[in-house]
């Protein structure tokens, strides 16, 4: 049993999030320190003491999930979900690329000099890099029982993943001197993704209601089949033009072979391709990341987005994270006012249960089936 008390009903709340027809308050991660239940001795046994412990430890990953979980309550439409990331864009790994762990981050290291003198990427099950991280998987699924979800890792995508191969600058150069040599590496690319992807979903998705249903890492997303997250960070460097050529159709071709699709929109030099992006239908969802020193996502000044978003018929994820509580509430007030509560989910961070039941009260008591003032 999942460590959730209202689990079957979040599930029916996601169900509807994904169909943009959520009923009573938006969906909301509300997570809540239980009031004297973290012991500082077992959290200082339990901090990661190297790189090996922090992303390869099964055992040792479980027990540090495995105590969150139990000195934390998942209220509102929360879920305990682990991350057993090797960090974004793991993809680039299983096709050649190095992994260099950091504390606050994960490198990918360089293979390709030129790729005239590379083979079609292909499938490769013998990959060291991969056959850990499914192990990986493996170990801390029997670790984990029914306790908890593992989410699928953030593999990647479209050209971020051959950035990633080839260096950021080369690969700038490719799309003016190699168009077509880019386009293809794009679909290899493209082609190879949902073979990787079902690797983990075979491990990581749990029977829900006789269906196989998944949860996609950090963002706190679930949902029946194939859910995930899609992006392209490379953008920021691209021309609109150049984004409709390299990604706009791979990324409606990925999109086509999920059930659920978030769209993870990162940072103010993004923001020209949203036209394109809400042109694809497959994506559900669109994520709004605002870059570092910006305020977080449910200020006003974000609000050209999210109307682009939903005038599309997508729904929205916001993150919250600047300021106090009150703060918070009150500029969701404003967000809920604009846009209703049918089609958005509000990530707040780890509260204390006293905040969170501020929280929980509030949206009770004025996001309830609010239709918005903006017409979708």
């Amino acid at each position: 049993m999942l460590s959730k008390n209202n689990w079957d009903e979040t599930k029916r709340r996601w169900d509807s999030y994904w169909k943009r027809d959520v009923k009573g308050v938006p969906l909301m991660c509300v997570v809540a320190e239980k009031p004297g239940a973290v012991d500082k001795e077992i959290q200082a046994a339990l901090k990661s003491k190297n790189m090996f412990d922090k992303y390869r430890d099964a055992k040792r990953m479980h027990e540090r999930y495995l105590y969150y979980v139990q000195t934390h309550e998942f209220l509102a439409d929360s879920f305990p979900n682990i991350s057993l990331d090797f960090g974004p864009g793991s993809l680039a790994a299983y096709l050649g690329s190095d992994i260099e762990f950091q504390p606050g981050t994960v490198w990918f290291k360089e293979c390709v000099d030129e790729w005239e003198d590379c083979p079609p990427l292909h499938f490769d099950p013998e990959n060291g890099w991969y056959r850990e991280h499914l192990q990986l998987y493996r170990d801390v699924k029997a670790l984990a029982g029914d306790d908890y979800y593992l989410a699928i890792p953030d593999l990647m995508e479209n050209i971020d993943v051959l950035a990633s191969l080839r260096g950021a600058q080369n690969t700038i150069f490719d799309m003016v001197d190699e168009p077509d040599e880019v386009e293809e590496r794009i679909l290899q690319v493209q082609s190879l993704y949902w073979r990787y992807y079902d690797s983990f979903y075979d491990i990581a998705a749990r029977d829900e209601d006789g269906i196989k249903s998944s949860a996609y890492t950090c963002f706190q997303i679930w949902g029946r089949g194939r859910t995930v997250k899609l992006q392209c960070d490379f953008s920021a460097m691209m021309s609109p033009k150049q984004f409709r050529q390299f990604i706009q159709p791979a990324l409606d071709g990925q999109s086509k072979g999920a059930n659920n699709v978030l769209y993870h929109l990162d940072g103010p030099d993004a923001i020209k391709h949203l036209p394109a992006l809400m042109e694809i239908e497959g994506i559900d969802a669109l994520q709004w990341t605002a870059g570092s020193y910006n305020p977080d996502g449910s200020h006003e000044q974000w609000f050209d987005i999210y109307d682009q978003a939903r005038k599309a018929g997508k729904g929205l994820w916001v993150q919250v994270y600047t300021g106090g509580v009150d703060e918070w509430l009150s500029r969701i007030d404003k967000l809920v006012s604009r846009y209703g509560s049918n089609a958005l989910f509000i990530y707040f961070p780890p509260v204390s249960m006293e905040n969170a039941e501020k929280i929980l009260s509030h949206a009770e008591k004025h996001w309830k089936d609010v239709e918005g003032t903006l017409r979708a």
